[in-house]
């Protein structure tokens, strides 16, 4: 490719509205051009390094027995219905104005409908489908470039078991094709625990790059060994004591008094010993969730605890549930004090079983109750993990304190179980005749995520450094001194050859362009080598060759030139 007619229009100032590296780089570079908010033309360039990126991808599903195809992005709204999450995804999904249809953001009702009236024998399975197609989400504030858009490109495969061996063994395929996707497109990533979120199912895992471009927040021990997403993370927490005696219930007034801060000074009591309420919606039944002082409830683990979205109950509304505003409430009569028809479910962070003398609310304002025991004194319908870890706890696995850092999610893969196929109806016929469910996991990859975090882990301040890997051209050839015949007759031949050799480069032929403008640009882009031909190495019979990682020259003969470049390309 020529740059004096190819299209790359690159740009020397850093945009305004570009924050990160890979979004500045990405513009700088000519790669990208934004159309609307969250929208962006993929340039040469860019389209390139999706390509290669996508065929590595294409490699390693097939190398798993994977079998490509290509799903419509409209879908029937009734699809979406059927499972639950038109709610589910809110205003994040795109909705075809006077159609019944949406842009599919994600395409596992397809599939089980798909699978639902082709697959029906425990003889057809397992089956793993995948695609490369666009996908749409209605961001409402994209940003990051191209990390955070509302169209984007997504690899999504999805396996079809007869049973739940056979579905750890497709995840397990799949968890293992991404390290060498994620591998040979030469990022430094690492694996974590996830919720399953808005796509339901019994397990998941996240590859993550550890960034400040990112939006998931990861928990990652001192020596790495362990690392989740804070909406799964634990730690290892002292749980609250059980002590020998538990005292008698006392009401105490506790005029003013909403935090657990102000309650543990105003009583005079360590914060061990206090039980704060938290009152959500799971669905549409109210719950009561306990935590231990001032520990904090993470949102992810109540949904995983409920099985089903949750939200704050409004206030308006928990004062007309309890007759009580928040700060007042508590587990003790608490179902007593609200309608049968909206009774509370109340649950505790492990952290409180079997604890007692606890204060807390005591479901009136200015009012609190001590001595709580919440094995004599109320009902508790479950005990789970709650709460959210904080910097510097133990790592479960005892390797040290845990930091909390942001991340980049890289690809994503989940154990969706029967939750499509029992919606849905999708089932299958066992050894023995009988009806049965089919096991669905679900695995997904961005394509643009994959450029940009690459970028995001390699440049300086000149530009992008790319790997061999994804690098839209492997070499970036530059005559210096087109004036000169001698040079442009040189560079002209040694463009030839490239090309007859099938050697990947980028030709800066370019005569109105000084030699500094074309250094800079060559190094804004980024590719592995720049074969610099000039006046003077030629007369000399050589040509000189920039590694662009290392900043390393060496002179080659330049009869020995192609040859060398061979073996750079091969390396």
């Amino acid at each position: 490719m020529r740059l004096s007619s190819g299209f790359v229009p690159t740009v020397k100032e850093t945009p305004a509205d570009a924050v990160i590296p890979s979004h500045q780089l990405m513009i700088r570079a000519g790669m990208i051009r934004a159309l609307a908010a969250g929208i962006y033309t993929y340039l040469p360039l860019c389209y390139r390094s999706m390509k290669k990126a996508m065929e590595i991808i294409r490699e390693e599903m097939d190398a798993i027995g994977a079998q490509e195809l290509h799903l419509p992005a409209l879908s029937p709204i009734e699809l979406w219905e059927e499972t639950g999450r038109v709610k589910a995804f809110g205003d994040i999904l795109f909705h075809v104005k006077n159609r019944p249809l949406v842009l599919a953001p994600t395409h596992e009702e397809v599939i089980c409908w798909l699978a639902k009236n082709h697959v029906s024998s425990y003889k057809e399975m397992p089956q793993i489908w995948y695609q490369i197609q666009t996908k749409f989400r209605n961001e409402p504030r994209p940003r990051s470039g191209v990390l955070r858009g509302r169209q984007f490109t997504m690899k999504d495969s999805y396996s079809l078991d007869a049973t739940w061996e056979g579905l750890d063994k497709s995840y397990d395929l799949h968890a293992a094709a991404y390290k060498k996707i994620f591998s040979r497109c030469g990022l430094k990533f690492f694996v974590v625990g996830a919720s399953s979120g808005a796509m339901g199912g019994t397990g998941s895992q996240e590859f993550m790059m550890e960034s400040n471009a990112g939006e998931d927040v990861i928990a990652v021990s001192a020596d790495n060994s362990y690392a989740a997403n804070v909406e799964v993370a634990t730690s290892r927490m002292a749980p609250a004591l059980r002590e020998a005696v538990s005292a008698p219930l006392k009401e105490v007034h506790t005029p003013d008094i909403k935090t657990i801060d102000q309650v543990a000074a105003f009583l005079k009591i360590d914060h061990a010993r206090l039980a704060k309420s938290v009152v959500w919606w799971a669905g549409e039944t109210p719950v009561l969730a306990l935590l231990l002082g001032n520990d904090e409830l993470n949102e992810a683990k109540l949904m995983t605890a409920m099985g089903a979205e949750v939200r704050p109950i409004e206030p308006e509304k928990l004062l007309q549930l309890t007759g009580a505003d928040g700060g007042s409430i508590g587990p003790v009569g608490l179902r007593e004090r609200t309608p049968a028809s909206a009774a509370f479910k109340i649950i505790a962070d492990n952290r409180l079983k079997g604890a007692n003398n606890l204060t807390s609310g005591a479901n009136r304002n200015d009012y609190h109750l001590m001595n709580i025991d919440l094995e004599r004194d109320c009902r508790i319908d479950g005990y789970f993990d709650l709460r959210t870890i904080q910097p510097g706890e133990e790592s479960p696995n005892g390797t040290g304190p845990l930091r909390v850092v942001k991340g980049v999610e890289l690809g994503h893969i989940f154990k969706l179980g029967t939750k499509y196929a029992d919606a849905m109806g999708a089932k299958f016929l066992d050894e023995h005749g009988k009806e049965q469910p089919i096991i669905m996991g679900s695995y997904g990859i961005g394509v643009e995520r994959i450029i940009a975090c690459h970028i995001e882990q390699n440049h300086d301040e000149q530009g992008i450094i790319w790997d061999k890997a994804l690098a839209p051209f492997m070499f970036h050839l530059i005559a210096v001194g087109t004036k000169s015949k001698a040079v442009a007759e040189a560079a002209e031949a040694i463009y030839a050859q490239m090309g007859a050799a099938r050697l990947e480069v980028l030709f800066d032929d370019r005569g109105d362009v000084s030699p500094g403008f074309k250094f800079k640009d060559a190094d804004l882009l980024g590719m592995p080598y720049q074969v610099i031909v000039g006046e003077k190495n030629l007369a000399q019979g050589k040509v000189e060759i920039k590694e662009r990682r290392s900043g390393e020259r060496t002179f080659v003969p330049k009869e020995e030139l192609l040859e060398h470049l061979r073996q750079l390309a091969e390396a």
